[in-house]
């Protein structure tokens, strides 16, 4: 079977970010949870060196919730054509809940993410649909 990347959960204050997001994260009005829903594996066989063609594909129009410590949904969005959200949250203790997808097999687990505090302050979750190919 075809290893799946482990989901990420990065706080990075926009201030000290060597770079911004492509989803690009405004200066204010956060803070912020961003990243990418993406589904793989694309191909049945992984090649060395890697092939681009293979590589995990963007899911669009995934909805992806925000709850609460207590579980009550404190944001909802949905992902862009690129597979890219951006949704503003209290800072605090959240977890990011990612909505099965059609024709998609598995739906990413639930990720749990401190939010920093701040304006400006952001965490990237990226995250992984399974396709069912093996």
């Amino acid at each position: 079977p075809t290893r799946q990347p482990a989901p990420t959960a990065t706080p990075v204050p926009m201030a000290t970010s060597a770079a911004p997001p492509s989803n690009a994260v405004p200066a204010t009005g956060g803070p912020w949870i961003i990243g990418t829903a993406t589904a793989g594996p694309v191909c049945p066989v992984e090649r060395y060196p890697p092939d681009p063609a293979c590589a995990p594909r963007p899911v669009a129009s995934a909805t992806i919730t925000v709850h609460g410590a207590g579980g009550q949904v404190i944001a909802t969005t949905t992902t862009g054509t690129d597979g890219s959200y951006r949704v503003a949250v209290p800072a605090g203790s959240v977890q990011v809940v990612a909505a099965p997808v059609a024709g998609l097999m598995r739906a990413p687990a639930p990720i749990d993410v401190v939010v920093p505090a701040g304006s400006s302050a952001w965490v990237r979750v990226d995250l992984s649909y399974d396709t069912g190919i093996r």
